[in-house]
């Protein structure tokens, strides 16, 4: 059963997130945790994310270009490795608000509020009509990366920052969506590093006594398939339209962790 909810998961998210470049690790990271302690849970989703990015690498990852990636890329594994240092010292700490709804217990972290202020802002600016022709510059791409990498490091969802971010760096869709992925999987090998030096060695048992390994091959291959099929459809999709489901993919990934729903 175990299997089969992770590679579930995969496949649709991993299908459904291909185009806004960021998701799967959000929304994958709570399936894992159902099986594993959250600090685990977040490595081990890094684990599938990365292998997942390396396939997109090799169906999109030829139209990045490759100027945005340096900027935006190596100040963001700088920042992912400081993130991912200081995950261990978040994770003891409490939340500010719990609540109970239909028998589950919420909890809302410091963390999660201010990286949902943060999408939040990023959100409203694409809704707004000053916000259609907004672009960054080279010179704001090393920012986003710093932001993106660290808020990444420490909570695994960099991803939601980096297409807000790169959506207004004036790419063309597929330079888009190639940049993107070759961007991650910059700062995912980052702070793959770190969790590995960090929590493996604590919780090494955990790789055999349950079947961890297994699940994050289980779970990288059925996100090959939903990757995929995504790749194929990414003909059809106009870069407005793909602005469009980045900006909704915004919206409610803000409002889920401000509720401290993931």
């Amino acid at each position: 059963m175990d299997y089969l909810i992770v590679c579930s998961a995969a496949l649709l998210v991993a299908g459904l997130t291909f185009f806004a470049g960021f998701g799967l690790g959000t929304l994958l990271m709570p399936v894992f945790a159902i099986f594993f302690p959250v600090e685990v849970a977040i490595a081990a989703t890094a684990m599938v994310h990365l292998a997942n990015n390396f396939f997109k690498v090799l169906l999109v990852g030829r139209h990045a270009n490759q100027r945005v990636v340096l900027l935006f890329a190596i100040p963001g594994a700088v920042a992912a490795v400081l993130g991912a240092m200081m995950l261990g010292f978040f994770a003891e700490s409490g939340p500010l608000v719990s609540y109970e709804l239909w028998g589950r217990l919420y909890n809302v972290t410091p963390v999660k509020l201010l990286i949902a202020m943060v999408i939040g802002v990023f959100a409203v600016i694409e809704l707004l009509p000053f916000g259609q022709h907004l672009a960054f510059g080279p010179r704001f791409i090393p920012l986003g990366g710093l932001l993106s990498g660290f808020l990444g490091g420490l909570s695994g969802h960099q991803g939601a920052l980096r297409s807000a971010f790169l959506v207004r760096a004036g790419l063309e869709k597929k330079a888009l969506v190639g940049t993107m992925v070759v961007s991650a999987v910059v700062v995912d090998m980052a702070r793959l590093v770190v969790y590995g030096a960090t929590f493996m060695h604590h919780d090494s048992a955990m790789l055999t006594d349950q079947n961890m390994l297994g699940l994050v091959a289980a779970g990288s291959l059925a996100a090959f398939v939903g990757s995929f099929v995504g790749a194929r459809l990414l003909h059809k999709m106009t870069l407005g339209a793909l602005h469009k489901i980045i900006t909704v993919m915004l919206i409610l990934l803000a409002a889920a962790m401000a509720l401290g729903v993931v």
